[in-house]
């Protein structure tokens, strides 16, 4: 790769750490002009930027805020690159199905974990909030799912992880398909007892246990 592309990669890398959504956008389609192949700029420019925020972020330096504000411009940036991907180039990735739980509402986790998974390469199904059981259920059927991974924000709605994982049973899926719980109120403790394959503490925790769960790591 020329001087001038691996430029182009640094500034897109370096548009990520600094969380800056439009100096994102701008990088990217500069890198596209410049002949970066998008694949290229999606993992040789935005993942080492969104895994040295992971970093800083686990180790204090960073907080939700600037985690957010990165989530939407990794979004952002991997758009704009996809877009440019003929439909008969895209690579198969693994897939996952993510929704917030019935009852709750709350979409930013859930939100900063899919954005970090689109720039591991991964293809996401958002069900967005207040989804239920048999929704989850539904989605995974209909697109092969490799994992499922459920969000709750409330003590009260987190025993609806509990009611998808015994849906996938009921259905036959429990060993084909994943699964990965987080959420404020959810633990490892709490992913044991209601038979999760894995627990996501935070959103970078959450893509390196989705990557373990489906061997990419």
């Amino acid at each position: 790769m020329v001087k001038e592309q691996q430029a182009l990669l640094e500034d897109a890398r370096q548009a990520i750490v600094n969380y800056d959504l439009s100096k994102t956008e701008e990088a990217a389609r500069k890198a596209l002009e410049g002949g970066v192949k998008p694949y290229t700029v999606i993992t040789e420019g935005f993942v080492p930027g969104i895994t040295e925020v992971g970093d800083l972020f686990d180790r204090g330096q960073l907080f939700l805020p600037e985690l957010i504000m990165t989530a939407e411009a990794m979004k952002a940036g991997t758009a704009i690159c996809m877009a440019k991907v003929p439909e008969s180039e895209v690579k198969s990735t693994k897939k996952v199905v993510m929704g917030t739980v019935e009852g709750d509402q709350h979409d930013i986790g859930k939100s900063i974990v899919m954005s970090f998974l689109l720039a591991n390469g991964f293809k996401i199904y958002d069900l967005g909030v207040n989804v239920s059981s048999e929704k989850f259920v539904e989605k995974a059927i209909e697109v092969k799912a490799d994992v499922v991974g459920m969000s709750a924000l409330l003590t009260t709605t987190m025993v609806e992880q509990k009611s998808v994982i015994e849906e996938l049973k009921k259905a036959g899926l429990r060993d084909k398909v994943k699964t990965i719980v987080g959420g404020a109120p959810t633990s490892q403790t709490w992913a044991d007892r209601i038979g999760a394959d894995a627990y996501g503490e935070n959103a970078v925790d959450a893509v390196k246990k989705i990557k373990q769960l489906t061997c990419l790591s």
